[in-house]
């Protein structure tokens, strides 16, 4: 964790190199399949601090400038041309294995991430309602909340071991045999999920747990990129950061569900008059399998890379006072609020859009589908966004697509209420992919220009804890009201089940349904089903609930997040800046 002495990384450089957007996927915003990948994402921060003191000279004299780029001291002959990175086969060839050993530990954070942020919910929602998929959206806030201990993590390690590797491999470790666990458990305890409350909080602490220990992971993973590479190669850390986490996270989510889904491998993989009631995948073969992997790369990092030594030169509580400073800026403070309630509006969109498609009846392996469609395009689409923060006043580009964000919303609700009957035609998917091709660029635009207004107003001296600063304040923003949105939509839904038509006692089911009750929750539609009843929902709280959320979204945006961002755009980089400092 940076302190006075400590750098930017090389993603938070980027916007004042008009270098692609694609460094600033790492963090893309959270929500549904759209948002859910994007969420996953968006839990990403660039804090850093140089273990190497002989290259903190280097790195002082280059945050000292005004221009700040990593790219001023590269020497000439190393240029491709004016404006242009180095390429990847012109690096030493220690570098680009230290590229591929960073792509590597970001991939193997990318798995459980991209379980617990995205298929999890999915899997789940068969077994409980919305307020417990609120509850075990709980799962996610370690990459919110890990700002906490990041100082702990930069400062307490063994030097035989080394800085970073003190803290990957008990990680990796723990991981694995976490993953290993509960790849013998997450069946039934998906299935206790939808029985008590005291089973889905137990299901929620295991991936707590996992995502805990990712978020851990990153912290020393994104401290050791700063040294693994050279400093005229650093740009390369948050291009190995979005290539392995982004890579992981696709595995785990967008790849995960199509080959769990059981119809995908029937249509696909099976012979007609032969299905099988499960897909190719099972979510507890697959922990199995990456608990394995996560062990052996832990034992073959431990005997294969040996960490230089690194000396500590900054303290835990040095840190802490540092972002206690930056919090008393009067600025900081209105940029906070604005983080906190900016993302009200889309939480609905973001967090239930996809689960009410499922429970509409749209299949598992179009949501996959979808998502892989949806991807190419937040990738080339985030490049223009790139450009446009470049070309227009970051902020500015945010406001316009915050309302553009707003408007996905609403276009979510609808094609959520046009759902067909029946099955789905390809009218209707190619719907679905328009909306969420939409909601993910309003998405994309939004990160990256407030990621460029972050790189901003960091001060350089103090830029990574700045970074993280904000980044964590942002993803807490994303993270803290979904959990009551999703208990909303309960609370707001009516349904009832009504008895069969047809005389009880001409029924084989011992639990035939004889008086109406309420079936909002999970387990009552399928008490309601088994018992021969029929579910109607009279009133949907998504609708009311998405409603509700623009109406807040739009009316805050007009009287408080507009005009507070446009003054804060306005006001110099001084006075972002902490006493006593540059």
């Amino acid at each position: 964790m940076p302190s006075k002495k400590s750098r930017k990384n090389a993603g938070n450089s980027t916007p004042d190199r008009g270098a692609s957007s694609s460094t600033y996927l790492a963090e893309s915003p959270n929500g549904s399949a759209n948002g859910e990948m994007n969420g996953l994402l968006e839990h990403r921060r660039k804090h850093s601090s140089l273990d190497d003191p002989s290259s903190a000279s280097q790195a002082q004299h280059l945050m000292g400038r005004d221009t700040f780029s990593l790219d001023d001291d590269i020497p000439e002959e190393k240029k491709k041309g004016e404006g242009e990175a180095i390429g990847f086969f012109d690096m030493p060839m220690q570098d680009r294995r230290n590229f591929l050993l960073l792509v590597g530990l970001y991939f193997l954070q990318g798995i459980p991430m991209g379980l617990a942020m995205g298929s999890v919910p999915f899997l789940l929602k068969p077994f409980v309602g919305y307020s417990e998929i609120g509850i075990f959206s709980l799962a996610s806030y370690p990459y919110s909340l890990k700002l906490l201990w990041s100082p702990l993590v930069d400062a307490i390690w063994s030097p035989k071991v080394g800085r970073r590797k003190s803290w990957i491999l008990p990680i990796q470790t723990l991981s694995g045999f976490g993953m290993l666990y509960l790849s013998t458990r997450v069946s039934s305890l998906m299935k206790d999920a939808g029985t008590s409350s005291s089973g889905v909080w137990e299901f929620t602490w295991w991936w707590f747990s996992l995502v805990f220990m990712c978020a851990t992971q990153d912290i020393a993973v994104d401290g050791w990129a700063l040294t693994l590479l050279s400093p005229e190669n650093l740009s390369y850390a948050s291009t190995a950061q979005t290539v392995g986490l982004t890579a992981g996270q696709f595995l785990s989510y967008t790849v995960f569900l199509a080959f769990n889904s059981k119809d995908f491998a029937n249509k696909w993989f099976r012979p007609a008059d032969a299905p099988l009631d499960e897909g190719l995948l099972t979510l507890p073969s697959y922990l199995w399998f990456w608990g394995w992997a996560y062990l052996v790369a832990t034992i073959g990092l431990a005997l294969l890379k040996r960490e230089d030594r690194a000396r500590n030169l900054e303290g835990v509580w040095d840190v802490y006072k540092v972002m206690g400073g930056i919090l008393k800026l009067r600025n900081i403070q209105l940029f906070i609020v604005v983080h906190l309630i900016a993302k009200i509006g889309f939480q609905a969109n973001d967090g239930v859009t996809n689960l009410k498609l499922l429970d509409k009846g749209f299949s598992q392996e179009d949501l996959a589908l979808t998502v892989l469609i949806d991807f190419p395009f937040e990738i080339g689409l985030g490049y223009y966004a790139g450009q446009w923060s470049q070309k227009y006043q970051p902020m500015s580009v945010w406001s316009w697509a915050f309302i553009g964000r707003l408007f996905a919303a609403v276009f979510a609700q609808f094609t959520v209420m046009i759902f067909p009957a029946g099955d789905t035609t390809t009218w209707y998917l190619l719907l679905v992919i328009v909306e969420h091709v939409f909601s993910t660029f309003m998405n994309t635009v939004m990160f990256v220009a407030i990621s460029a207004f972050h790189a901003k107003i960091s001060d350089p001296v103090i830029g990574g804890t700045y970074m993280t600063l904000l980044a964590t304040v942002s993803n807490l923003g994303g993270t803290f009201p979904r959990i009551f949105v999703l208990k909303f939509v309960d609370w707001f839904t009516v349904a009832t089940c009504h008895p069969p038509t047809v005389n009880p006692s001409d029924m084989k089911s011992v639990d035939v349904i004889d008086a109406p009750f309420s079936c909002v929750a999970e387990p009552d539609k399928a008490r309601c089903k088994a018992g021969g009843g029929a579910c109607t929902i009279s009133t949907d709280g998504y609708y009311i609930v998405n409603i509700l959320c623009v109406v807040i979204g739009a009316l805050t945006f007009v009287a408080f997040i507009r005009p507070t961002v446009l003054k804060l755009q306005a006001l110099p980089l001084k006075a972002w800046r902490l006493a006593g400092g540059r």
